[in-house]
């Protein structure tokens, strides 16, 4: 039966956001909650951008990216979303690194991660302090042009096993590497540090359910299955946005226009000012330097579920595992990696289910290049390797788990593309030098702002909410200073 998913919005908004990206969402949020009138627009049949997951028969359910992050988002959610939220967020306590260089079972909070670099890697304590003290000193605004691998050689000097434990767990987090500007580690490592790693009881969907509903308590319209095909600028200013609906059954609506004074967009920066808006729109060496922003990388999931009634047992919640001698970007990025992540859910992961459930989630780094021109037949044999790869890798921690997955299948950069749009299918954004370009859109059109994944730092599921936040706070500001003007020409 067709069904037009835009039916009933209005003409006009304040803000209209495109893409529900935590950062989106927490935007929108914002925005909605300062009295601002806001619609909020999602392509896909489900709302919360790679903070998503999906079912399978069986009874399965896969959390697409809720693997962890820091205790910051306890206090970001209970600030920017509710109480609820935030105290559904619990402790992973059992971080595992297994490779030819170590073997390593911690807590990831700083004690105990300290602990580990003395008496386990022999790192002299107050050599440990001073990098925690390094770290945290480092200010975003700071002309400082050291990488993290230098950094590591400077306090670390030829501890190769020290900057993979130090290393690894952040390029999962955000796709950062040792030649990415340390300020994009620090801050991360820093956060961790604080209190280890977190994540949501009760699952991705639980959560991007109670932020949905949150959004509509505070008045905002919210659309699913809604593709933005442009943003409508007129003498520099953003003026409106050209949507439709998709997933519609037989029947194609038209493309429907809303007026808007403000736009927020969740999508990739690129992305935005290539294709939403135009090229044309901005000035020529503003695009320029867009258009070197490099995409971050990427990441490939095998998603494995086990069998209704089986169980496994604990062997951690989050577990580096890598064949390779040493850590290497290109190892870790290649197609053909052996350094994968286990993040295993257990019952505790959704408790409010009638029957305990066990699924298990490998992820791996990956590159756009080597996946985008495959043939289907090589995309099709390459996603069994890795599914055969990973499970073959479990069943060195779990003997016979193979005989228990009744539900196995890969995701790559290519997915991750097509269900987010994201340019290169990157899940991580840009690079360090794309959050310059995202902060500086309002400067070439007013009332274009952008909240995506960039600059490393505004990854992840703390990062980009807060960059939700911030750029919101802008706009809020931004639009109360229009208002105002407009209040004085309609009085003159």
């Amino acid at each position: 039966m067709a069904k037009d998913w835009l039916e009933g919005i209005e003409d006009e908004y304040d803000v209209v956001v495109v893409g529900s990206g935590l950062g989106g969402l927490t935007g929108a949020n914002y925005l909605a909650k300062n009295g601002h009138k806001v619609l909020l627009l999602e392509h896909h049949y489900q709302f919360g951008g790679l903070a998503t997951w999906f079912k399978r028969p069986g009874g399965h359910i896969f959390d697409i990216s809720l693997h962890g992050f820091p205790y910051g988002m306890v206090k970001s959610c209970r600030k920017y979303w509710t109480k609820e939220i935030a105290d559904s967020i619990h402790q992973l306590k059992d971080v595992r690194f297994i490779n030819p260089q170590m073997n390593v079972w911690t807590s990831f909070d700083r004690v105990d991660f300290t602990n580990i670099l003395v008496n386990d890697f022999k790192i002299d304590r107050d050599k440990v302090e001073g990098f925690y003290t390094h770290l945290r000193q480092m200010n975003f605004y700071d002309d400082n042009t050291q990488t993290t691998g230098e950094m590591f050689e400077e306090f670390f000097p030829g501890r190769s096993d020290v900057h993979r434990l130090l290393m690894e767990p952040i390029s999962y987090a955000n796709g950062s590497h040792v030649d990415d500007p340390a300020i994009t580690y620090g801050i991360v490592f820093s956060n961790f540090m604080s209190k280890g790693v977190f994540t949501f009881q009760g699952g991705t969907d639980t959560l991007i359910k109670k932020m949905i509903a949150e959004l509509k308590s505070n008045g905002c319209e919210v659309r699913k299955c809604a593709l933005v095909e442009g943003v409508d600028v007129a003498d520099g200013k953003v003026v409106g946005i050209r949507v439709r609906s998709q997933n519609t059954g037989e029947e194609e609506f038209p493309v429907r226009s809303v007026k808007c004074k403000a736009v927020l967009s969740n999508a990739n920066v690129r992305n935005t000012i290539e294709y939403l808006v135009g090229e044309d729109k901005f000035a020529p060496e503003f695009v320029a330097e867009a258009k070197a922003v490099r995409n971050n990388t990427s990441s490939c999931q095998v998603y494995m579920g086990i069998k209704k009634g089986e169980s496994i047992p604990n062997i951690g919640d989050l577990v580096f595992t890598s064949k390779a001698p040493e850590y290497s970007i290109e190892e870790l990025t290649s197609i053909k990696t052996s350094s994968h992540t286990f993040s295993v859910y257990y019952p505790e992961t959704r408790p409010h289910l009638s029957q305990d459930r066990y699924t298990v989630v490998a992820s791996l780094n990956g590159r756009w290049d080597e996946w985008s021109d495959l043939t289907d037949e090589e995309y099709a044999a390459e996603k069994a390797r890795m599914c055969e790869e990973c499970v073959s890798s479990l069943e060195t921690f779990i003997p016979g788990v193979r005989d228990k997955i009744d539900h196995i299948e890969a995701a790559t950069p290519r997915t991750v593309n097509y269900y987010t749009k994201s340019m290169q299918g990157t899940s991580f954004g840009t690079k360090f030098e794309g959050l310059k370009v995202s902060m500086e859109l309002s400067d070439q059109i007013a009332g274009l702002y952008h909240a995506g994944s960039v600059g490393i730092i505004m990854s992840g599921w703390l990062g980009t909410m807060n960059y939700g936040v911030i750029t919101a706070n802008k706009m809020d500001k931004w639009l109360y200073e229009e208002a105002k003007l407009e209040a004085v020409l309609s009085a003159g």
